[in-house]
């Protein structure tokens, strides 16, 4: 589908008794698969031993149950977990994650959500100092910055890394001793503490925290570093916080189940659709929202609107993911696989939400299926700005010179995807809708968090 794309999920796990670790955290990736559906990774510790698996595919794909098996130590008691969607390094085998290397540490493992914008002179840096990469993943180089920290303890030394990285990062690391997680100043990316009976869990997002049976307590603070030591929870506040945590979490990214910093995506995404309604009221007879983002939005707009809520779109829930297709005919069919309108849109005015519109190739595919179905009128309302700049903190959201606002205006794009009228919320009904401070930047070019000298997302391949 066309839609921004996250780069992935993490997870951790330190316990001072012996889990079923690679089971708790297979479980944990499938609550968090929605982040990333490129890669998945394990890594487990008895505190002796140090085990990985990862490959290119989504979870239940990698776990097959011999794979499982081949983690299940019994006396596991630390443990890291990644799925990824790729934004800087190629989907191949050697980007997934964990990645890992014997340092002054011991063996290392690190699992990355986000972006370091400040990545290309940082590794061109270690070259001349005589390192070697073993991946093109900007993940490395925190690997690295940390395996020359050898001398300062573990915690210590990732403290003493984020005062050299820029951009937008949440990251689990492990050694055979503790797992450490840290968040960069401004938040931009999730990260959560549970409580399990015997000992701590972190997560991208709380719904994966419960399904390892851990009990959320908070969300890991901007600038701050945490680890447990001697079965407590430890913090250490590296930087200072100026949180400005990515609106897409709340806007698309995120379960709607999730907690973010102490907002729910799912209401968030329902006042949404009331700030829509108050800036865009539609004369039409039903809401239609696309599945599934749209859906909080569309619950919103009803609610303020009064209009019924109808289900006149209906989503395959066996297409699985569209991968990009040799022709345009056969992309456009892919789309007809994904979604097709119910007789519930049949001469009626449809007021049709999503979260955002990218390319606009599959939201003109959706208004011309709509109306090819007998409605009378489609009137697009969508629950964020003009996607108008590139992401450098962990999302896939195309070159600008693919972003459809980026080239054309609002006009422009209604008459492209062939709806009656259309609008997108504003700035501030996306700061209404979450109510704290949020970056924005792929809406209007302030990036809070540094931009890279070099964008492209294979940056780190030229050598």
């Amino acid at each position: 589908m066309d839609k921004p794309r996250e780069e992935c999920g993490v997870l951790g796990i330190y316990s001072q008794e012996p889990l079923d670790m690679a089971g708790l955290l297979h479980l944990g990736l499938l609550a968090l698969q929605h982040r990333g559906q490129e890669a998945a990774g394990i890594a487990v510790s008895d505190g002796r031993e140090f085990l990985v698996e990862k490959d290119l595919g989504l979870v239940n794909q990698v776990f097959t149950e011999e794979r499982l098996s081949r983690l299940r130590l019994p006396g596991a008691r630390l443990g890291l977990a990644h799925t990824r969607y790729s934004t800087t390094g190629s989907n191949l085998r050697f980007n997934a994650q964990p990645l890992t290397a014997r340092t002054a540490h011991g063996v290392l493992a690190i699992a990355h959500n986000g972006n370091f914008t400040n990545a290309k002179p940082l590794r061109d840096r270690l070259l001349k100092e005589g390192a070697t990469f073993q991946s093109t993943s900007d993940t490395e180089v925190m690997l690295l910055l940390l395996a020359r920290l050898g001398h300062l303890p573990l915690p210590q030394a990732a403290a003493e890394a984020m005062k050299a990285l820029e951009g937008g990062y949440a990251i689990l690391l492990m050694d055979r001793k503790t797992v450490v997680a840290l968040r960069d100043p401004h938040g931009v990316r999730p990260l959560a503490i549970g409580k399990l009976p015997q000992g701590f869990a972190l997560a991208s997002e709380p719904p994966a925290l419960e399904l390892m049976g851990a009990q959320y307590l908070r969300d890991v603070r901007p600038g701050e570093v945490v680890w447990v030591e001697e079965g407590e929870l430890k913090s250490l506040q590296a930087l200072p916080p100026n949180p400005a945590p990515c609106a897409f979490e709340w806007i698309y990214f995120a379960r709607p189940d999730s907690l973010l910093d102490g907002v729910e995506a799912y209401e968030a995404r329902v006042r949404m659709g009331m700030e829509l309604f108050r800036e865009a009221p539609a004369e039409a007879d039903m809401v239609v929202p696309v599945p599934d983002s749209g859906i909080g939005a569309a619950v919103g707009y009803a609610r303020s609107s009064g209009l019924p809520l109808e289900y006149g779109l209906y989503k395959n829930p066996y297409a699985g993911r569209t991968f990009i297709q040799p022709t345009q005919e056969l992309r456009d069919l892919k789309t007809r696989l994904k979604l097709s309108p119910t007789s519930a849109v049949k001469g009626k005015r449809v007021v049709l939400i999503d979260d955002s519109i990218v390319r606009g190739t599959t939201s003109r595919h959706i208004v011309a299926m709509l109306k090819e179905a007998g409605a009378v009128e489609v009137h697009f309302r969508v629950s964020s700005p003009p996607i108008r700049f590139p992401c450098y903190y962990g999302i896939d959201t195309a070159a600008r010179k693919e972003l459809i606002a980026a080239q054309k205006s609002v006009e422009e794009i209604r008459a492209y995807i062939g709806a009656d009228s259309l609008v997108f919320l504003s700035e501030e009904g996306v700061r209404r809708a979450i109510g704290s401070p949020v970056c924005l930047a792929c809406f209007n070019g302030r990036y809070p968090a540094g931009v890279p000298l070099e964008g492209e997302k294979l940056a780190l391949e030229t050598l």
